[in-house]
């Protein structure tokens, strides 16, 4: 069965084998099809925003509002940073049709070395950050190049990581070892200065009671971001749907894009709202946005364009949806999946150096189980179990919705054997969900 590369999704679908849904000939081809029209080629994304909005609403009222006050929306932030960053690695890794298992393990080594060089050489932070991140790179290579050359299945190589990095950091981190200088520590757990000072707030005293917490006044520099992300985002979308009409493509109504720029920039004001009154416990000094908050959002936008306007992003999902029709299409496998570990290692070392200050502290022990939070992220948002499917935008949405059940669960004093059986019962769901829908879709 012969493939076309569909380069809205990135994924491969069949020639042959009967009409897809999809089709305007099938059985309900036609509803499907309208839909599509409608809607574009972001219906499973919705539904996932959709089911990050219910949980959070959800664990709101559980948790009597507690889960969506300024310092705990920051705190989820700080506390999930580490999956979002090593999904986004994750991601380009499962999409090629591989798997990583090592990244905890090599989150703590990378940790204890960067721990140690401040701690006992006391090297500069910088310095440190630096050696943290080449030896992502380096370990990347490493793995990358038994996995692209000798042809080893990952699966393996990987594993064989996850035991030599661990023992490794048991090497090296032979207590837990602190005391770090505060630089290292802000990168984590720093917030922007309020350079546009405070604002008031305008919703104070009608819509919301002056004695709420929600009623601080809020961090100029927090709203500023905000609103610069809501334009951005406006004219990113006018953009986009001007290059799809351009080139032929089928784009959604114009009411529907205005839409979902309206919904997506509530979404964004709310969460500006919410973190502009975060402050540090019962004092007034604002503290508006975390550094951390700006790392993020600079990786998650340099993925969306690497994976969506590059051609090594392309070539990820060539790979991943067919590899043999890669091959003949002159795609360089080997070079691909070389250089999708060595950027895994490279954001597990960021992942290492945000986790190690964000607990001011190198222990051996980090880093447990942070690949399978990294991995149901992943499936969670979208990416296909087989490989070629998968979009960033859906892995963060599934980091966000691992860390409000994370928190929710915490903040409702749930057993933490329990909070592991929902994760599990959450990912079986969604993989579920995935595999279903593309039957569906794939199956007159």
């Amino acid at each position: 069965m012969s493939s076309n590369l569909v380069p809205e999704t990135g994924g491969f679908v069949p020639e042959s084998g009967g009409p897809a849904i999809d089709e305007p000939g099938s059985p309900g081809g036609r509803v499907w099809h309208h839909i599509q029209g409608m809607f574009g080629q972001n219906l499973r994304q919705y539904g996932i925003m959709l089911a990050l909005v219910v949980i959070v609403i959800v664990f709101a009222a559980i948790t009597n509002g507690k889960l969506v006050q300024p310092n705990n929306v920051a705190a989820l932030i700080g506390q999930n940073a580490y999956v979002l960053i090593l999904a986004l690695g994750m991601l380009m890794v499962i999409i090629a049709g591989h798997i990583d298992l090592s990244v905890g393990s090599l989150v703590a080594l990378i940790g204890a070395i960067v721990g140690y060089s401040m701690y006992a050489w006391h090297l500069n932070w910088g310095l440190a950050v630096l050696l943290g991140l080449v030896i992502g790179l380096v370990v990347g290579a490493w793995q990358g190049f038994w996995v692209a050359v000798v042809k080893i299945p990952a699966f393996v190589v990987t594993l064989a990581g996850m035991l030599t990095f661990r023992g490794l950091a048991q090497v090296v981190a032979t207590r837990t070892m602190a005391g770090f200088p505060q630089e290292f520590n802000n990168i984590s757990n720093g917030f922007i200065p309020g350079f546009f000072g405070a604002i008031k707030n305008p919703f104070a005293g009608w819509l919301i009671p002056m004695n709420s917490v929600f009623a601080r006044n809020l961090d100029g520099v927090t709203v500023f971001i905000g609103v610069f992300a809501v334009v951005g985002l406006g004219l990113q979308s006018w953009r986009s749907r001007r290059s799809q009409i351009s080139h032929g493509l089928l784009v959604a109504p114009l009411a529907v894009t205005v839409v979902r720029w309206v919904v997506l920039s509530l979404a964004i004001l709310l969460v500006t709202f919410v973190l502009s009154m975060n402050t540090p416990g019962a004092t007034p000094i604002l503290r508006g946005t975390p550094f951390l908050l700006i790392l993020l959002g600079v990786l998650i936008l340099v993925y969306s364009f690497v994976t969506t306007r590059t051609v090594f992003g392309r070539h990820v999902y060539a790979v991943g949806g067919n590899r043999n029709a890669a091959l003949l299409s002159g795609v360089n496998t080997m070079k691909t999946d070389f250089l999708i570990f060595v950027n895994m290692g490279f954001l597990t070392a960021v992942a290492a150096i945000v986790s190690t200050s964000r607990a001011g502290a190198a222990t051996a022990l980090a880093g447990q189980n942070y690949e399978l939070d990294a991995i149901a992220s992943c499936f969670i948002g979208g990416t296909a179990v087989t490989g070629g499917v998968g979009r960033v935008s859906g892995a963060m949405i599934g980091a966000l919705i691992m860390g409000v059940l994370n928190m929710g669960l915490s903040i409702a004093n749930v057993n933490s054997s329990w909070q592991l059986a929902v994760k599990g019962l959450v990912l079986l769901v969604a993989v579920t969900l995935d595999l279903v829908s593309k039957r569906r879709s794939t199956v007159g």
